[in-house]
């Protein structure tokens, strides 16, 4: 390498070193590889400071594909994401894709990102953006690189419609600011899982060097392999829209008024035309939320899931302007909230199992009446195993199929995929993090059209003189109460995870799972971590086994299924818990106390949370 990774201060810092071998040999790469000041001088000063521990945690150990790609803090170190972690992993890529597309130099990669950025480390999603197209032009691969910020779903959009070997989105969505990430999708639009991230990662590692031209940056400003999609594909996106629109006349002629918060991100302008689009008038923006900030000023924390209480400026405003309809897109507007105000002003946010129940009913009653009609028995409709099984209930009584996936838009996105080559139509998808898919123009989780479709959903229940909380309740009362919540608890050391759950693998006997917790007897247990599931003969779990992710879920003999399982994306242990109904039972009050008790009692025995320093959520 030349001259900027060889720095005299700093072999002379490197030989006075840790007395640790291996820690030496981390801490001379990256200062040897590493071309960006801000970070260099970050682990210069760590190594100064004799701060050993610190300097181990970042450069001793790499990042792993989760269930939404690379993510971490922004930083110094490769257990971060920086110039060097992106620089690398897109040289991965590279590798990886050449061995799987001989025409990649033809067809090229779709680059987007979102508007994170940390000045300490110089490092924002634009910069990582441009650094990763940098190494694909520097080894003749053209790159459709996005000129400006857009959603997260533009990306896999944008593979499909330009037939790209893979896409790139630098994005942390939903998570703290000081988090990013480098979330990949392969030639079929949907996210990689394995064997794919396993193999970029194995590139990653056998070639980590950078090379000199990676950090070559005005490659993007000067390679005639360089293009900007921005144009094209939000033209085409938002005509692709159509296909979910079924109402325009009557959103064209509605009193209803909405308001939407960006929440700093990247959502203003694609959900107002998405609301051009379905014949609406522009829904009113939170003027503090509308534009970027990587700071995210106004939230303690920038995930709507979170619910009224980062929602605070939308509701006010919406209050103020006589809007019932809030609609929130997180900062990479690949997810969506919604809260409705109420006859008793109170304002009703929905969960992401609500939300879904009421958007799986409305495409499949559109569907119903919509003139290209399929056979029923063709007609799918998707969620994670952890979300509510209430779109089971429905698919059971109205004749369409229900599949199940592990947690994750992955799964989602390559399952729809395959049922699309089949023939099949596929509807809807959902996981109860607030994610859903409606039609399939993108095979991913997408806040921008979602947010349109409630609007016109809620348009359409406005003309019959209803609202969408009252015609949850009526789905409920035709298909049966499902009763779901969920929650968390913060836990930023892996190993009382990892002893947390091995725990329960281990409960009275060595592989011996829970019979019982607390007053509840255990039916069946399923552990997709290792593929064990005693509710099936051959005791072996029908979902793919995930040996990178900790995942159980009890049911017990009172009906009621719950899931523990620890976050692909943050330092989170999350609960999932459903009591269901039958069809015409209206007993919710005590669906909704039976749930409450299996919850408290399933988080003191099996989490134990004071003993093991979990953190309860809170916002």
């Amino acid at each position: 390498m030349g001259d900027p990774g060889e720095d005299v201060n700093s072999n002379l810092l490197i030989h006075r070193s840790t007395g640790d071998t291996e820690l030496d040999a981390a801490v001379f790469k990256w200062l040897h590889w590493d071309r960006n000041p801000k970070t260099r001088a970050q682990i210069e000063a760590l190594l100064q400071d004799g701060k050993n521990k610190e300097l181990r945690d970042r450069l001793c150990c790499r990042m792993s594909f989760g269930t939404a790609g690379l993510r971490a803090a922004m930083g110094a170190g490769f257990s971060k994401i920086n110039d060097l972690t992106v620089i690398q992993t897109t040289q991965g890529m590279y590798h990886y894709l050449g061995r799987c597309f001989p025409d990649m130099k033809q067809r090229g990669l779709v680059i987007g990102y979102d508007t994170r950025a940390q000045l300490s480390s110089d490092c924002s999603s634009e910069r990582l953006a441009k650094l990763a197209a940098t190494v694909l032009l520097s080894r003749d691969v053209p790159v459709y690189l996005f000129s400006t910020y857009v959603p997260t779903p533009f990306v896999p959009y944008a593979v499909q419609m330009l037939q790209a070997v893979a896409g790139i989105m630098i994005t942390a969505s939903h998570n703290r600011k000081e988090d990013n990430g480098y979330k990949v999708y392969w030639e079929n639009g949907a996210q990689i899982n394995s064997p794919h991230d396993k193999e970029i990662l194995n590139s990653v590692a056998q070639y980590p060097e950078p090379w000199a031209d990676s950090w070559s940056e005005n490659l993007v400003e000067c390679s005639p392999l360089m293009k900007d999609p921005l144009g094209d594909i939000t033209k085409s996106y938002m005509e692709d829209l159509r296909m979910v629109c079924f109402h325009r006349e009557l959103n064209q002629k509605t009193s209803l008024k909405f308001v939407h918060t960006s929440f700093h991100g990247v959502g203003h302008d694609y959900v107002q035309s998405a609301f051009k689009v379905f014949g609406f008038n522009p829904p009113i923006p939170v003027p503090e939320q509308k534009d970027p900030d990587h700071n995210f000023s106004t939230v303690k924390c920038p995930n709507p899931e979170e619910g009224e209480c980062v929602l605070e400026l939308a509701l006010r405003l919406a209050e103020k302007k006589g809007a019932r309809i809030v609609l929130a897109t997180d900062p990479d507007a690949d997810r969506l909230a919604v809260a409705e105000l109420q006859d008793t002003g109170r304002w009703k946010v929905f969960t992401g199992n609500e939300l879904a129940t009421l958007l799986g009913w409305w495409m499949f009653f559109c569907w119903k009446n919509s003139a290209m009609k399929s056979d029923v028995k063709d007609v799918y409709m998707l969620a994670t195993s952890v979300s509510s099984t209430i779109l089971r209930a429905i698919a059971s009584r109205e004749g369409f199929q229900l599949e199940e996936t592990l947690p994750g838009f992955k799964w989602i996105g390559n399952r729809v995929k395959l049922l699309l080559d089949k023939g099949k139509t596929v509807l809807f998808a959902f996981e109860e993090s607030i994610g859903f898919m409606c039609g399939t123009a993108v095979l991913d989780k997408d806040g921008v059209s979602a947010a349109v479709v409630v609007a016109e959903m809620a348009t359409y229940l406005d003309s019959l003189s209803t609202n969408m909380e009252r015609q949850l309740i009526h789905i409920y009362e035709t298909y049966g109460y499902h009763i779901s919540k969920t929650s968390y608890f913060l836990c930023y050391d892996p190993a009382t995870i990892q002893r947390i759950f091995e725990r329960l693998r281990n409960y009275n006997a060595p592989k011996q799972y829970p019979q019982s917790c607390g007053a509840y007897g255990v039916l069946y247990v399923r552990d997709v971590t290792v593929g064990y599931d005693s509710s099936q003969q051959d005791k072996r779990c029908l979902l793919p086994v995930s040996r990178n992710s900790q995942m159980i879920t009890f049911t017990f003999q009172n009906g009621c299924v719950a899931t523990l399982r620890a976050s692909g994306t943050e330092p989170k242990i999350k609960y999932y818990a459903e009591m269901c109904g039958k069809p015409g039972q209206s007993d919710r009050p005590f669906l909704e106390e039976e749930l409450k008790k299996v919850i408290q009692v399933l988080v003191e025995e099996f989490l134990e949370p004071s003993k093991n320093g979990l953190v309860w959520r809170s916002v």
